[in-house]
């Protein structure tokens, strides 16, 4: 297997683990310190914070892929397979253009963070790093997105059922 196609199946998994264990273990750290030692540190709650945002908007990429984002998809059992992906492709382009939108606006916050230099108050490191994970996030969405509707055009072309993911109760 290709290095791309590796990345294409396995990138938000594995950002996902990277964040959430950073997160554990830091979490972990600063309660010990803070019942043991009655002392704790800004940045440890600085770490965990951000690590959160990373991991929301890593995960709703991976929603998107997965298609297991939260829907209401009552209609979808009455409908035929062409339908079906019709209505999916429907939804796939209304949320890509809120995703391009949300894109645009959240970079616009990331340049203004970077040209007044701010920077966080724990880390003292640049808020750029902190502020990328809305704009990364929305452009990992827009991705999978187009993704998305690709395989659902192909779906429609050759008469296949769509692609629905999993369901979470049946």
């Amino acid at each position: 297997m290709s290095f791309l196609r590796r990345i294409d199946r396995d990138a938000e998994r594995w950002l996902l683990l990277v964040f959430y264990v950073m997160l554990v273990i830091t979490m972990a750290i600063e309660v010990l310190r803070r019942e043991i030692f009655s002392f704790s540190s800004i940045w440890g709650e600085e770490i965990v914070r951000y690590s959160f945002i990373y991991l929301a908007w890593i995960g709703a990429a991976a929603a998107v892929k997965e298609r297991a984002h939260i829907r209401i998809d009552v209609l979808m059992h009455y409908l035929g397979p062409r339908a079906k992906a019709l209505l999916y492709i429907f939804g796939d382009l209304v949320m890509f253009g809120v995703a391009v939108i949300a894109l645009y606006w959240s970079y616009e916050a990331v340049h203004v963070s970077a040209k007044f230099g701010s920077v966080t108050d724990g880390l003292r490191i640049s808020k750029v790093w902190f502020l990328m994970a809305v704009p990364l996030g929305f452009g990992l969405i827009i991705l999978r997105l187009i993704q998305s509707l690709l395989r659902d055009i192909h779906s429609l072309r050759t008469g296949k059922p769509v692609f629905e993911g999993d369901t979470l109760f049946d």
